[in-house]
């Protein structure tokens, strides 16, 4: 049986798992060669006084500044430590400028001299968390909201305008913009905005319920909804109770003025397609209204119903 410190070091330092080990109150006591690497390529303020740190003021830092993730691992370590759980596990996202990356936490209790001691791994999970996304990518579903993504609505548009233009029946469509969603970003956290991306998108949702409706993320702030035989008064109508419903989930944006709430900002264009007009055509007229209705004061709807001889 080896028993040799030095062999031991150089096993947890070929790892390129990044390891590092606490105390009881979160003080580092050791991390390994993985982990000095990833601070150094990372500029690390800390990294030549790793044990000078605390790992779980740290992860206090990060939940202050609205890291929901950062508050998961505070909370996950806390429970180890204090023999709630025997371990814990938990899967975030560390982007950096250049790249997308994810790695895995584990957490894991031992006692050495009658001391407890938490070791903490860090594994890469980037490349099977990218092999998800394409998978996500390639059903036609946005990852944060679980609705339909910008490809799929591409696709879904040209069928249903080609479905509609054989029938000679009218297409609507709508795009709708969060009023001020930078404001609630930067007041109540990243985090907190897409949680709000998701009851939104819910909320949506169930406002597209035949087969030839569709709700779908159009990027970043903005979602879309397509309705096939749907005339603008009819698809007024709809926007106006969908209105009537997001007001009622009362959610705060405290610095946009006057609601103080969430609001949106809708632009509905109705045609029934024909040779002179494209999809491409629709989506503009759509976005050229939702930046008419934003323009005009935000939390309103602006509506064309285009006609073409």
């Amino acid at each position: 049986m080896i028993d040799d410190k030095a062999f031991f070091k150089l096993v947890l330092d070929t790892t390129p798992d990044q390891v590092v080990v606490i105390n009881s109150v979160g003080d580092i006591v050791y991390v390994n060669r993985s982990w000095q690497n990833f601070g150094e390529q990372n500029d690390c303020a800390c990294c030549d006084m790793w044990e000078q740190q605390n790992y779980l003021a740290e992860c206090e830092k990060a939940a202050q500044k609205g890291d929901d993730f950062g508050l998961k691992a505070f909370n996950g370590i806390t429970s180890v430590i204090s023999g709630a759980n025997n371990d814990f596990y938990l899967e975030y996202p560390c982007h950096s400028e250049d790249e997308k990356r994810w790695f895995m936490m584990r957490v894991v209790s031992f006692n050495h001299l009658e001391n407890g001691y938490y070791a903490i791994s860090h594994q890469n999970i980037t490349e099977r968390k990218l092999a998800e996304e394409l998978v996500q990518k390639q059903l036609g579903v946005d990852g944060l909201t679980n609705i339909a993504n910008r490809g799929y609505f591409d696709e879904f548009l040209v069928k249903e305008w080609n479905r509609c233009k054989r029938l000679n029946m009218p297409l609507s469509l709508v795009i709708i913009d969060l009023d001020d969603f930078k404001m609630l970003n930067d007041t109540y956290g990243h985090q907190q905005g897409d949680t709000c991306l998701k009851e939104v998108a819910n909320l949506l949702n169930d406002f597209a319920k035949r087969p030839s409706d569709l709700c779908a993320r159009f990027g970043g702030e903005e979602f879309v909804l397509v309705y096939g035989n749907t005339n603008s008064d009819q698809a007024c109508s709809i926007l106006y109770s969908l209105q009537k419903k997001l007001s009622a989930l009362n959610i705060d944006n405290k610095h946009s003025l006057p609601s103080k709430t969430l609001t949106v900002s809708i632009g509905l264009t109705t045609v029934i397609p024909c040779d002179n007009f494209t999809t491409e055509s629709l989506v503009k007229e759509a976005d050229d209204l939702l930046y008419k209705a934003k323009n005009n004061g935000k939390n309103q709807l602006c509506v064309s119903d285009l006609a073409f001889v």
